[in-house]
């Protein structure tokens, strides 16, 4: 009922982040479980002309809260993609997790237009470590040049991206 309130509406795409650690399943058995409820979420959008979005966390101080790590790259979300395989599953890009996870350029550019369903923009505070950044402290988009927004953008652009774009700091200010 609510997928179809919200085709009736006029939504196409929604999206939402994956934790990335847990207090008592490892790797394997929180992969196992995602792919299962994902999946049954995604073929319920797809059939109301919805597209889901997975945001994975990089944020290293987040990876080591809880006893077991959980996907934090692009690479391990898109297993995870492949492995939920409705065909309408797909990622929420974020500079700050791209950044805080190691992800490159060239990562982005593996990936076509209809792998993206959203893009979030930040940037990352000066003076902070990479791997000590926490992830309620971003700042606006190249407000400070940590991040390479422009490379991002770029990459974006060469695999002809054309969907949502919002930024997306935490602080105070």
């Amino acid at each position: 009922a609510q997928a179809a309130g919200l085709q009736r509406a006029g939504v196409s795409r929604m999206g939402t982040w994956l934790s990335p650690c847990h207090d008592t399943l490892t790797y394997q058995a929180n992969c196992r479980l995602h792919a299962a409820r994902l999946r049954e979420v995604a073929t319920i959008l797809k059939d109301h002309g919805l597209r889901l979005g997975l945001e994975y966390v990089g944020t290293q101080l987040l990876l080591v809260g809880k006893r077991y790590p959980f996907l934090h790259t692009m690479a391990e979300t898109r297993e995870l993609i492949a492995e939920i395989n409705t065909g309408n599953v797909g990622f929420v890009l974020d500079t700050w997790h791209w950044w805080t996870a190691g992800d490159t350029v060239g990562d982005i550019q593996t990936l076509k237009n209809n792998d993206v369903v959203s893009v979030d923009l930040n940037d990352a505070p000066t003076g902070v470590a990479k791997a000590l950044q926490r992830d309620n402290e971003r700042e606006l988009p190249a407000a400070t040049g940590v991040i390479d927004v422009a490379a991002f953008l770029g990459a974006l652009v060469a695999i002809g991206y054309n969907g949502p774009v919002r930024p997306e700091p935490f602080n105070k200010a």
